[in-house]
């Protein structure tokens, strides 16, 4: 019994939904495709960072700058190395050391200016990235409305 009420109530849902469906229209919003553009070059920027790190420097003793008592702290070095001699630690007091701080800087690249050509037109761009002897693009396609008609 059920069923026969609702009947028409379906029948007229059914008859109704392709007439709604004509109605609606459908707007893209944009026009966008995706091309490839030959890169002419890559120039990259550069970001400049200074450090200060502390560096032990130590003036050399007189008696150390002949040839023959820089061989044998060669050699003393190499046994101690290879655990035949402990290292000298009278060594360490006959140098005058102090701690100096040392400036250093660096650079790192952080972008790219990336000049392309596309169709004849020369462009740049600023890319977090280095994107080869190709770049991919992407071209949108909008009308431009105004308020006020020209002809």
């Amino acid at each position: 019994m059920m069923c026969l009420r609702l009947l028409p109530l379906l029948l007229f849902a059914v008859a109704a939904a392709p007439a709604s469906a004509q109605d609606v229209t459908l707007t893209q919003l944009e026009n966008v495709r995706f091309a490839y553009a030959q890169v002419l070059r890559v120039t990259p920027v550069y970001q400049t960072l200074t450090a200060t790190a502390m560096v032990e420097t130590c003036t050399p003793d007189p008696e150390d700058e002949d040839v023959g008592s820089r061989l044998s702290r060669v050699v003393g070095a190499v046994r101690g190395v290879l655990g035949r001699q402990p290292e000298e630690p009278e060594e360490a007091g006959k140098r005058d050391c102090t701690v100096v701080p040392v400036r250093r800087e660096f650079q790192r690249p952080i972008a790219y200016d990336v000049d392309y050509i596309y169709k004849g037109s020369k462009y740049r761009s600023r890319l977090a990235e280095d994107p080869g002897n190709r770049l991919r693009i992407r071209i949108g396609v909008t009308p431009v409305v105004s308020s006020n008609r020209e002809n």
